[in-house]
């Protein structure tokens, strides 16, 4: 498909020299008098591939112009040639300053007029198809760091014989109280993974304290509690993804202060970590535990309603009860 190069200039001369000079290099031009009529045009028309627009117009000027079409979102990354025969060195800074990419003298010099243009078309095409291949490899990175981050939060899950799948859980339902929250698509990806890895501390527990069926000893308890510095420890080396390691360190910390490991409260205590530590709660008494069945949903109901403002962030904890409110038939659970 040939390129398209719309043309704005005043002076129907210049535009049907420009047409010719452009149109013999193969190009599609478009004719336009002024700077008015391109915000019309463009308003419900495709992006052209390059805007040449003259400086010197009556009511808009190029300037002006230009100004306008950035606000615009079409407009916003369009490449834009000004065109003029004023050589002053001010004009030039300004034009340049408001993201013009060139200039090109008049009157045009049609050789010049057509490596211009041509040049800028290509420097745009390939910064395009840069920009598409970087964010190509990045959601394939993303994809990949998703699946590496899954395979761990699995990992963990198998230490705990009667926990299977809990880190997914937590992740999922720590995503959607997110949602509920109000955060953007890139905050609930990365609490998802925060939530499939809020655990990874207990990789450093022996199993036989992880799966004890009988009630733990004060000093099995007190090593179940260094998992979320342990956790934290691992996910610090993460640097891109710091929150990570928050997520771990905290999920205990309560709302009231008198959580572990660093007794924290309120708003001290990072939002994923809020939201993760309802999530986590609300798992492990709707999961089967080596010393009980899942607790009925009134009785989960009922725990997150007590530890509103205490245990929990009472925003986080009232999303997680109108979740519960919904789920009518108790399926948000460990199956």
């Amino acid at each position: 498909m040939a390129d398209w190069v719309i043309v704005v200039d005043d002076d129907e001369a210049n535009l049907k020299i420009a047409g010719r000079i452009l149109s013999r290099a193969n190009m599609r031009v478009t004719a336009i008098k002024s700077g008015r009529a391109l915000l019309e045009y463009m308003r419900d028309r495709e992006v052209p591939d390059l805007i040449l627009l003259d400086i010197k117009m009556p009511g808009m000027d190029g300037f002006e112009t230009l100004n306008a079409l950035r606000a615009t979102e079409k407009g916003r990354h369009v490449p834009v040639i000004f065109l003029t025969s004023d050589e002053k060195e001010e004009t030039e800074v300004k034009g340049l300053s408001l993201g013009a990419m060139d200039f090109i003298k008049k009157p045009f010099v049609p050789q010049v007029l057509t490596l211009r243009v041509r040049h800028m078309v290509d420097l745009d095409h390939l910064q395009r198809n840069l920009e598409s291949e970087v964010e190509k490899k990045t959601r394939e990175n993303q994809e990949l760091f998703l699946q590496v981050v899954s395979s761990l939060a699995s990992a963990i899950d198998a230490k705990d014989t009667y926990t299977n799948g809990h880190s997914s859980r937590v992740a999922q339902y720590s995503r959607e109280i997110a949602r509920r929250a109000g955060y953007d698509r890139e905050r609930m990806q990365n609490i998802y993974m925060m939530g499939l890895l809020h655990d990874v501390g207990k990789i450093g527990i022996p199993d036989s304290v992880i799966n004890k069926p009988a009630r733990l000893t004060d000093e099995e308890y007190d090593l179940i509690k260094t998992h979320p510095i342990m956790g934290a420890k691992i996910l610090e080396n993460i640097r891109k993804m710091p929150e990570l390691a928050n997520g771990a360190r905290w999920h205990h910390e309560r709302y009231d202060g008198k959580g572990y490991p660093d007794g924290i409260k309120g708003t001290d205590i990072s939002e994923e970590a809020r939201i993760i530590a309802v999530a986590d709660a609300y798992d492990a008494m709707s999961s089967h535990r080596s010393y009980r069945e899942p607790l009925p949903q009134e009785a989960v109901r009922a725990e997150i309603e007590k530890g509103k403002g205490t245990q929990f962030d009472p925003g986080f904890a009232s999303i997680m009860l109108e979740m519960i409110d919904e789920d009518t038939d108790y399926t948000m659970r460990e199956k």
